[in-house]
């Protein structure tokens, strides 16, 4: 930072120059994992890296933002970004530069070179998680990025990506979690036999999210709701207020027999209009909130 508070006099301007290529690197796979880093894009994404940063500084831990780049522009339209990445290396550049770095089209002026986010499965059972949504062969990075947002904002624990899961470090697939990425704990290359069974040991249910489901969402939720009042004192299949983790399955084929295995229970949506399924995201949303819900009145 100089005497006004930006990051240097002069921005950077060469499109070409070494350090240039070396952000832009990180939008292929090889690059972020032989770096463990990768790139977040735009205001949302950077503001949520800079916060998780600067708590981790705070407490001791490394931080997790290695350098930022930004136009004046954004910087005056997002004054608090410059506070934020206070004692990161911080650089001004050109607008040239920055749609050098970034993987968007119209990047929107900032991106941030940050570390590899994502923790153990024994980091996340050991917390006591209450629930947690296993994507299994989900391939598409905004699907990825969709759920991952979903979780975040359904209150969820943690996200456990299988091991034939898309990375979640890819560009799209940061972008599709509008800085949810750094808000909840995330687990990598999972084997989902292993993390059904640790769920298990732990107490935790286990459902899959399936069109072909035996039971109902709905009836699980009214059944809930119905011993919360007092109404009803039979006992349901399977009380959503428990510890849970979901089962999501690939974008196309939803989930494999064998992972359908490893559930407790094959829980579906319910489609009342005339629409074949609903897309994963959907889905997930609605089966998350459900969980949610119920945790949250209990």
């Amino acid at each position: 930072m100089n005497e006004t508070g930006r990051p240097q006099d002069y921005p950077l301007s060469n499109p070409r120059a070494d350090r240039v290529r070396k952000v832009a690197q990180l939008a292929g796979r090889p690059a972020r994992l032989k770096r463990s880093e990768f790139l977040a894009e735009g205001p949302q994404a950077v503001r949520e890296a800079l916060v998780l940063h600067g708590k981790r500084i705070a407490a001791g831990e490394r931080g997790i933002v290695y350098e930022v780049y930004a136009t004046e522009a954004c910087l005056d339209r997002h004054p608090e970004l410059e506070e934020l990445a206070e004692g990161t290396s911080a650089h001004l550049a050109t607008d040239e530069v920055i749609a050098a770095m970034a993987d968007t089209v119209t990047p929107q002026g900032i991106v941030a070179v940050c570390g590899f986010v994502d923790v153990s499965l024994e980091q996340v059972l050991d917390a006591g998680p209450r629930l947690i949504a296993i994507l299994c062969q989900v391939r598409d990075p905004g699907n990825a990025g969709t759920v991952l947002r979903a979780a975040d904002a359904a209150g969820a624990d943690a996200v456990i990506l299988t091991g034939s899961s898309v990375d979640i470090y890819n560009p799209k697939a940061v972008r599709s979690t509008a800085g949810s990425l750094f808000h909840l704990p995330i687990v990598l290359g999972a084997d989902a036999t292993e993390v059904a069974a640790r769920c298990k040991e732990r107490g935790i249910g286990v459902l899959a999210a399936d069109g072909y489901g035996d039971l109902n969402l709905d009836r699980l939720q009214d059944e809930n709701a119905g011993r919360r009042s007092g109404a009803s004192a039979a006992e349901s299949v399977y009380a959503l207020e428990e510890p849970t983790a979901w089962l999501f399955g690939n974008e196309a084929q939803g989930l494999a027999e064998d992972e359908i295995a490893l559930a407790d229970h094959r829980v579906a949506v319910p489609v009342y209009g005339s629409a074949e399924s609903l897309n994963l995201g959907t889905a997930a949303t609605v089966c998350l909130y459900a969980s949610a819900r119920a945790q949250q009145a209990s």
